[in-house]
């Protein structure tokens, strides 16, 4: 089972060290530019590790849009060495759990994008009930579900 913790001064440098498989790059930002992101929207987001017992095996940020208002999953990312645990799919359910309690906002949209080229990543979303909504960003595909 894993769990989400936010990313504190305790636990930054293990989100650092965290790394994607080869080929990944292009698919998900690394932690560190995730971060500088949080820092820039620290008043609509929640940076998290994610762990598996006392051992943060991924990374994912949440953040609110003010402006739609939705939430937003992004950067969500496995460690290569953690890869094909079903980390990904249980991290999912704990990030909804987490948006259900509208730690900033009141919406039920949620929302991410995946690169085209990613369908392992994809077909991950859509089972947990991600759609697509038709709108891209060259090679993003926007997926979004309604909690209710």
């Amino acid at each position: 089972m894993v769990e989400l913790r936010p990313i504190t001064e305790g636990n930054f440098i293990d989100a650092f060290n965290l790394r994607l498989a080869p080929g990944q790059e292009r698919f998900v930002s690394h932690p560190i530019r995730s971060l500088a992101q949080a820092y820039v929207y620290r008043n609509q987001c929640h940076p998290f590790g994610i762990y598996a017992g006392e051992k943060m095996v991924g990374y994912v940020m949440v953040i609110y849009d003010y402006d739609v208002p939705e939430y937003d999953i992004w950067h969500m990312m496995i460690d290569a060495g953690e890869q094909g645990r079903g980390y990904g799919r249980e991290v999912l359910d704990r990030v909804l759990e987490y948006i259900r309690t509208k730690p900033f906002g009141d919406s039920d949209r949620v929302a991410l994008t995946c690169n085209r080229d990613n369908p392992i990543a994809r077909k991950l979303y859509e089972r947990k009930g991600f759609s697509a909504t038709g709108n891209e960003d060259e090679d993003e595909i926007e997926l979004a579900m309604n909690l209710r």
